[in-house]
């Protein structure tokens, strides 16, 4: 690391991870006045990123020499882990430590234990891990519409004040490390189940002969009204599941979900089911489109009818 990265601006923010939410909080902390750096392993995101007129680097090591703060908008844990992995090879090699302290802001969905574990071990090489995974589509990021859920030492986050409220309107501090993936596990278990609630009642609506559209009317104008009605509705009445967010990645946080439950001895039987009902969507080739294909899903399931003995 040159001497120079001691005096890099604190207006530069490394984005790691340039798909649909990295590049919505990229476009958030720019109309908030940061210049954004760019780093993904998919030429195709780099690319993507580059002609929305943002900058990007060779690698994550080569961040270091413009910012001191990294927004990590990766798929899971295991990419948190890869990119810390980088840095640390990159110090070993020039036989460098950090000068000034590199603040991690962890916006993925992941591990809760193993966050903790990691955050722990990055304090003692000058690394503050910030977990700031958001509710919130891609869109409702970027209009500002997601809520940050924030685990970590409160000081670390008071430090990154101003780069947290360019990200969202709305923050919610749960606890120490782990506490905003638990946090963002639980919420998105109940996210999840609302969409596959409404989509199981738009197919069943339509077998009693109430056209979508109608029913979404109904929907909103009833005690079972949900955000998930309001944002996934339209788009099953319409048919048009361009992604906001992808069934592929909701399954892996279903997964989680399930895996932390059984270490504890808690059965979730709803998710359960909801896992089986999206894991038969990705062998239907639905894994890259929006949650809200899941409809397509229920249309499939079909009744076995058991004949009388």
């Amino acid at each position: 690391m040159s001497p120079a990265a001691a005096l890099v601006s604190n207006n530069c923010i490394g984005i790691v991870g340039l798909g649909l939410v990295g590049t919505a909080l990229a476009k958030r902390l720019r109309a908030a006045g940061y210049d954004c750096i760019g780093f993904d392993v998919c030429a195709d995101a780099v690319q993507a990123f580059e002609a929305a007129d943002f900058k990007t680097s060779a690698s994550v090591p080569s961040m270091l020499e413009q910012t001191h703060t990294l927004v990590l908008a990766v798929f899971d844990t295991a990419g948190v882990v890869d990119v810390v992995d980088q840095i640390q090879r990159h110090l070993r090699a020039m036989a460098q430590t950090l000068p000034t302290p590199l603040t991690l802001i962890d916006c993925s969905t992941g591990d809760p234990f193993k966050l903790a574990e990691l955050s722990e071990s990055l304090a003692l090489i000058n690394i503050r891990l910030i977990e700031a995974p958001l509710s919130g589509s891609s869109v409702q990021i970027e209009n500002g519409e997601a809520t940050l859920l924030l685990g970590g030492d409160a000081h670390h986050i008071e430090s990154v004040h101003r780069v947290l409220s360019a990200l969202a309107n709305c923050s919610v501090h749960v606890g120490g490390a782990g506490m905003a993936a638990k946090a963002k596990l639980a919420t998105n278990l109940v996210l999840g189940l609302n969409r596959a609630a409404l989509a199981e009642g738009m197919v069943f609506a339509q077998t009693l002969g109430i056209q979508p559209a109608t029913f979404l009317q109904l929907v909103l104008k009833t005690p079972a009204r949900s955000e998930a009605a309001v944002v996934k509705g339209p788009m099953m009445v319409d048919g048009q599941f361009e992604p906001q967010s992808r069934i592929r990645q909701h399954l892996k946080d279903v997964q989680l979900m399930l895996d932390m439950a059984q270490s504890s001895s808690q059965n979730l039987p709803l998710s359960q089911t909801h896992f089986q009902l999206m894991r038969k969507a990705m062998e239907q080739g639905d894994g890259e489109l929006d949650n809200a294909a899941i409809i397509l899903q229920m249309r499939r399931e079909k009744t076995v009818r058991q004949s009388n003995p």
